[in-house]
């Protein structure tokens, strides 16, 4: 379980062709509540993705589809997985959609999570999961 922000940077106009017609956004997320709950213990912690890669398809209707890596680091109270390291990497993808509204937006998405040490422990086991998303959020336009 996890609870954050984000703040992004659309970087690039829209371009490619058909389906695949899109714009480029770069992501900074803090994750200030993260719980991993594990058969030992449940280990309390905070999170930094400072690697956020984020390509938005162009909009249909109120939809705005999107993938997305990202990576960044977890600082934990008690090792994760149990008997490994508290310092952890997260590697993330996600398949979600925005639904856009008229002051606030929603988003909902399928995200792929790895956690591991990267080697600074020894064992290195790691932990997958699968988690589905929903947020709420607000897009804000460019000053220039």
């Amino acid at each position: 379980m996890n609870a954050g922000v984000r703040y992004g940077w659309v970087l690039t106009n829209s371009h490619l062709p058909g389906f695949l017609r899109g714009r480029f956004e770069y992501a900074v997320d803090a994750l200030p509540v993260f719980a991993v709950f594990q058969p030992a213990n449940t280990a309390y912690g905070m999170g930094f993705d400072p690697l956020g890669l984020k390509w938005n398809f162009d909009r249909h209707g109120r939809f705005s589809p999107y993938l997305e890596l990202t990576g960044g680091v977890l600082v934990t109270t008690h090792d994760v997985p149990t008997g490994t390291n508290p310092v952890n990497f997260m590697d993330q993808a996600a398949f979600g959609t925005n639904i856009l509204g008229a002051k606030y937006n929603w988003s909902l998405e399928l995200r792929y999570m790895h956690i591991s040490n990267a080697g600074l422990a020894t064992p290195n086991p790691g932990i997958n999961t699968v988690q589905v998303r929903l947020g709420i959020g607000k897009f804000y336009r460019s000053r220039r």
